[in-house]
This record gives C-alpha cells, structure tokens and sequence, in this order.
C-alpha cells in the first residue's frame, strides 16, 4: 500500500535554519533537547535524518525497532515524549518533524479575539516536559537532578 505524504501540521513547517543545518542550533540554545530521555533524542535524530524537506517521513515501528535499539513500548514513550515536547507530529503512519519557531496561523484561518490577544501579550510558553531519570549524569554536572515521576504522557491540548 503507497503512503500518501501530507504535511500534519502546516503551521509549523520546517525550513533550513540561517547557518544551513536540519540539525537546527536551537535545540542546544533554547534548551529544547534538555531533559528528554536518549530514546527520544535517539528517535528524533532518526526522524530529522530521514525526513524530507518538509519533515516528513513515514517509517513503521518496526522499521524504526530494526534501526534503532527500541522495542515498541520504548519507542512509544520516545514518541510521545517528542510529540508532548512539541519537536514532532504524528499521526500514523506519517511523522513530521516541527519548526522550532512558534506556530503561525495558515492564511484564512478563523481566531478568536482572545486568541489573538494571548499570542500578543503572552510570550509562548513550552509545556513541562518531565526529566528522565534514565539519563546519565557526569560527576561535575550540576545540574537539577531529575524528576522522581514518570507518569503517563498526554498530548497537550
């Protein structure tokens, strides 16, 4: 069965950074990749490899468990962590790595007036992601230790 590609989320498109990398020097600056598990980085380096120009690629779990050293809930909870961290979009079987920029409304699309006044006056906040405690520490890193919780992860909404 062919794969029809979509873009899943066309206010977030990626486009080459200035300094001409996929890999985009934000993920370090703005501490995007801080706290996120090696699986997740692990994925997402697999997906920002892999992906079109536009950040779309549509590999299967199994496909990804051939390539990568995660079996299928590991990659699950990469996944989700990715998606809740608001790095990538899924929706089976198409994965679309984001722009880091903050979301734009497409062109003709309807907002409310407090919508529009949030976006405004709020700068835009990313959700708490939560530490992993499967990350390995240096002894002379003295950064917060990680959180002790490692509930279920939703999508935000």
């Amino acid at each position: 069965m062919a794969v029809i590609k979509r873009v899943l989320c066309p206010e977030q498109l990626r486009h080459v950074p200035p300094q001409f990398s996929w890999i985009d020097h934000r993920l370090v600056r703005d501490r995007r990749i801080a706290g996120r598990s090696v699986e997740a980085l692990a994925l997402y380096l697999f997906l920002v490899t892999v992906a079109d120009g536009q950040g779309l690629s549509y590999y299967s779990d199994a496909g990804i468990g051939k390539l990568l050293p995660l079996d299928g809930p590991a990659l699950a909870r990469a996944r989700q962590e990715l998606i809740w961290a608001r790095l990538i979009a899924y929706q089976k079987p198409l994965y679309q790595v984001l722009s880091l920029d903050p979301p734009v409304p497409r062109s003709g699309q309807a907002q409310d007036l407090g919508q529009i006044l949030r976006q405004a006056l709020d700068p835009p906040q990313l959700p708490d992601v939560p530490q992993f405690a499967s990350q390995a520490r240096s002894p002379g890193d003295r950064r917060r230790s990680p959180a002790a919780s490692q509930g279920p992860m939703e999508l935000p909404t």
